[in-house]
């Protein structure tokens, strides 16, 4: 590799640019096309390999139930894909429901965002950047996945590798870090839907529902191929009574999944089950459908190919969270964008440039692993307990809490230890 590159206009703006092949990013989910589109704006070469093609993607299964918090919203706004206007698509607050345990009552509380959120069906989400990015002239390229044996070759030539997949097991060519594994097996067991036939909350919000012992619901206002729908996802407890909805099989049966589903609702989240129209409801379609369990896992950073370059792990290739606080979308495009951000200041891609970048997005990568753990534990830590049930009765406090999944790293600072928390309660006159 040459000891310095620089990019025609990029920030550097240095006259004399070597150029080469540049970034080669491999996946075209959200960190790929965020990074690809940072890169297209800022005139530095590189190319996006994925296994699919926007028509594949759009007519596909669907491929998750994540939403995008206002600082990813400000982000595609940045990059020019903002195509969804917040007062029709946005959403607006959370409204969380805690139910009855025999020491406590139910509790339902609200909390408010600064700026709203948004949630689109990703089948059409990413298509739509696709479109973007390759009617600006990007280098998207469809071609079989590769392994970690055959990426230094198929990558030959870019002088920097992008991973933002774990497909075809990338993400094994990462080291688990000692502390990335907190969970000897998945925490939660999932199942999510998209459905027609249940009301929108007011104002429109996410539901947060908890069904002590059994586990959770996030109800989600989606924007999807059918239009506007409902996300259900399902955080189920092993062994707990709403576990057999992750086995459940809607194309075996789908009026008995759908009563499945209605049933759960009513025993453990009534807030939910409250706004269901019986005569409409029901999954949108056999497609609409992912059930499973995610371990959370951190990896290292980077690692270096045979050949000397170094390859980068963003987005689900670095770390995988449980979905539960809907935060791996926005923790792989703030990954994505500060690469875009590393890369146009310092086109040196030895082994300072990867540990500099991982440094510069530790603090918000490894809260919202942390955070997203802490809400998953069993038991529960008693000192998120205190803050949970402290929000229903401070509407400060409940803001602030719902703000910060803006902010996680803000969370984390509230919440990482018991005294921490009781520094956050006292803050608001609690505790």
């Amino acid at each position: 590799m040459t000891a310095l590159k620089a990019w025609p206009n990029a920030v550097c703006h240095v006259t004399m640019c070597a150029m080469t092949d540049g970034i080669g990013i491999i996946g075209a989910g959200v960190a790929g096309l965020h990074l690809g589109l940072y890169l297209q704006q800022h005139g530095v070469p590189h190319t996006i390999y994925s296994d699919k093609s926007a028509e594949q993607v759009a007519r596909g299964r669907m491929l998750n139930t994540v939403a995008h918090h206002n600082t990813t919203v400000k982000r595609e706004q940045a990059l020019g894909v903002d195509h969804w206007d917040l007062r029709e698509y946005g959403y607006f607050c959370h409204h969380h429901y805690i139910g009855p345990t025999p020491e406590t009552p139910e509790l339902r509380f609200p909390g408010d965002f600064e700026a709203p959120s948004r949630a689109i069906d990703y089948r059409v989400y990413l298509p739509k950047l696709i479109e973007d990015y390759t009617s600006r002239g990007g280098d998207f390229r469809v071609q079989p996945s590769v392994g970690p044996d055959d990426l230094a070759k198929a990558t030959e030539g870019h002088d920097l590798v992008v991973v933002s997949t774990g497909k075809a097991g990338l993400s094994s060519m990462f080291p688990v870090r000692r502390d990335g594994m907190p969970f000897e097996a998945p925490a939660r067991l999932l199942c999510g839907g998209l459905y027609h036939g249940i009301t929108y909350s007011d104002p429109k919000g996410v539901t947060m529902s908890v069904a002590p012992g059994h586990g959770e619901v996030l109800e989600i206002p989606m924007y999807s191929r059918d239009g506007f729908v409902t996300v259900l996802l399902f955080e189920n407890v092993p062994g707990g009574d709403t576990e057999v909805l992750a086995h459940a099989n809607y194309e075996e049966d789908p009026k008995a999944f759908n009563d499945l589903v209605l049933d759960k609702l009513k025993t453990h989240h009534p807030a939910i089950f409250e706004r269901v129209d019986h005569a409409s409801f029901g999954l949108t379609g056999p497609e609409d459908v992912v059930q499973g369990a995610i371990r959370p896992t951190m990896r290292e950073d980077y690692a270096e190919l045979p050949d000397g370059r170094f390859a980068i792990a963003v987005g689900d290739a670095h770390n995988v969270v449980d979905p539960v606080i809907g935060q791996g979308a926005n923790s792989a495009s703030y990954s994505a964008y500060t690469l875009g951000e590393a890369i146009t200041e310092d086109p040196n891609f030895d082994e300072r440039f990867c540990r500099t970048y991982a440094a510069r997005r530790a603090d918000r990568v490894n809260a919202i692993f942390d955070w997203t753990n802490l809400m998953i534990g069993l038991p529960p830590a008693p000192h998120l307990l205190q803050v949970l049930g402290s929000m229903s009765a401070s509407r400060p406090l409940a803001d602030e809490f719902t703000n910060n999944f803006n902010y996680p790293e803000r969370q984390w600072d509230n919440l990482a230890t018991p005294a921490r928390a009781q520094a956050f309660l006292a803050r608001h006159g609690l505790g």
